[in-house]
Order: structure tokens, then sequence, then C-alpha cells
């Protein structure tokens, strides 16, 4: 016996609470990824990328409620336009925001984190004039339903198995877009060397505005996903943002690998602790944790070697 149980009860509620931490992986790890594109290229420390996650909910409650009133016999795929509606307008919209505000700011990172969050305050206003203060959900397709039998004391539900399967998606294409690419190599030239980057013909205003662009569209796929496991209201955001920044610069801000890691780590020791002691002690224990490893390791989990 431990803790109560015995050891095979023990083990089923590890395993279950291991499934649910990757599910919350998945959603940190979809955040993380547009956060450590724009912090490790930029160095802005987006304070509204939480309202960009929930503008992607929205848009995905949005069309659960177009299909099922003007479409409601194509209602099992309306899912996948919304994750499309989601990634456009949010992308739309961090294009937007580096236009016209964040351009003015670079090189100044204490102005940009106040502007981003006073950006995050307009945003959570405009959601609740919109959309209304209350929270709202999304009905999923019948297919999304329902959970998986593993075993006797062991289910696991099949949505959740779709967001993984959707992270590992959308990860493997931001891994090939970074690494395979062009416009990846342009923007690795540009993180390591941006004065050099300009020399040799690189737009590198353009690259800031289309990797701050790509950013938050990826924030607003993780809100699609977000709909699948929570409510939606307009200061939703905020309740993932401090965890998101504690992945990135934990993992590593230039890192990809450094975010997946740090992020399953992170989400793993939340959802474990909190079923024995509550939410509240499992953030600040993992916060501790976290805080203890950077003061030995101050650069992250994995850092970026640069040839000087």
């Amino acid at each position: 016996m431990l803790f109560g149980y015995s050891f095979g009860d023990l083990g089923s509620i590890l395993v279950m609470q291991g499934f649910a931490g990757l599910i919350l992986f998945s959603v940190f790890v979809l955040m993380a990824l547009g956060l450590a594109i724009i912090f490790g290229q930029m160095g802005v420390i987006n304070m509204a990328h939480g309202e960009f996650m929930i503008l992607g909910a929205y848009m995905t409650f949005l069309s659960s409620h177009l299909f099922q009133t003007y479409l409601p016999s194509f209602f099992g795929i309306y899912f996948f336009v919304a994750m499309i509606v989601a990634f456009l307008v949010s992308g739309a919209a961090g294009l937007a925001t580096e236009w016209l505000l964040i351009r003015h700011l670079y090189r100044r990172p204490l102005d940009t984190l106040l502007a981003t969050w006073g950006l995050s305050l307009i945003m959570q206003q405009a959601f609740r004039t919109i959309f209304g203060a209350r929270e709202v959900g999304v009905e999923l397709p019948s297919w999304m339903m329902g959970s998986l039998n593993v075993s006797s004391s062991i289910e696991v539900q099949i949505n959740g198995l779709f967001v993984m399967a959707l992270t590992l998606m959308i990860t493997g294409a931001v891994a090939l877009l970074m690494f395979k690419s062009r416009w990846g190599l342009q923007v690795r030239a540009v993180v390591n060397n941006r004065v050099m980057s300009g020399a040799v013909g690189i737009d590198t205003r353009r690259i800031d505005r289309l990797t701050f662009g790509l950013g938050c569209g990826i924030a607003g796929v993780a809100g699609s996903a977000f709909t699948m496991i929570g409510s939606t209201s307009p200061s939703a955001g905020q309740l993932y943002i401090v965890d998101t920044f504690l992945v990135v610069v934990f993992g590593g801000a230039q890192s990809l690998l450094g975010t997946i890691a740090s992020a399953l780590a992170i989400s793993q020791s939340q959802s474990t602790l909190e079923f024995f002691t509550s939410g509240s002690n499992a953030k600040v224990t993992t916060l501790l944790i976290v805080i203890g490893l950077l003061m030995l390791r101050p650069q992250g989990l994995f850092v970026l070697k640069v040839r000087k």
C-alpha cells in the first residue's frame, strides 16, 4: 500500500494521469512552438500570445455553430475546417500586430512587454464584447466522443488521442519548415546573425513579420485543440501564458527539441502532482523545481550552438 492505494491501483492512476499529462503536453507544445519561434528569433516577449490562442478557440466555436446551422451533414469534418480558419485568422491578426505595433519596438524588450500586455487586455475586452463574458464550449463530432478501453481499469479519451496526433503533425510540419525549407534557412540565419543576413540580401523585416504571423497562427491551432479539453472564455489564455513562457525558457528559447522536452517534463509533473495534492500546489512545486534547475543550467535544457 502507498498513499492509501494498492500498487495495482497506483499503477493505473499513474497511467491515467500520464495520459492526461500527454494531453496537457500537446497544448503546451502547440502554444510553446509559436512562442519559441517569436521569442527565439525576435526577442519579443509577447504577453498577448494566450489571446491569439483564444482567438483560434473562438474561431473553432463559430465554425462549430455555422456547420451545425447550415451544413449539419458535414458536421463530422468541421474541426478540420475550423483548424484552418483558426490558423489563418490568428496568423493574419499576428501579421497585423507586427506591422502596426511590434515593428516599432524592436530592441526595446520592456516596451514590447508592456505593449503586448496592453494588447492582451484589449483583445480580452473585445472577446467579452463580441462573444460575452460566459464560458462557451464546442460540440464534438460523434467520432471524437467516448474512450478506448486499454484494460479493465484504464481508459483513454479519443479526443485526447486526436489532440496528440494533431500535435505530432504540427510539430513535424514546423520542423520540416524550419530545417528543410529555404524560408527556414533564412530564419535560422537571422537568428544567428541578423546584420550579416541583411548584408547578403535577406529581407530581415519580412522574415520577422512572417515569423510573428506563423507563431500566432500556431497559437490559433492550439486554441482549436484547447476547445476539445476545456471551455473557452475571454481570459482563458492567461491561464496558460505563464506555463508557456516557463516551457520556452526551461527548454531553451531557440531550441525546438528543448521546447518539446520541457513541455513533456512540466506537463507530466503537473498532471501527476495535481492528483496527489492540488492544482495550485502542483504548479508551485513544478515552478520551484524548474527554478532550481535553471539556477544550475540558466541557458535551459538545450542551447543553440552558434559559431562565434
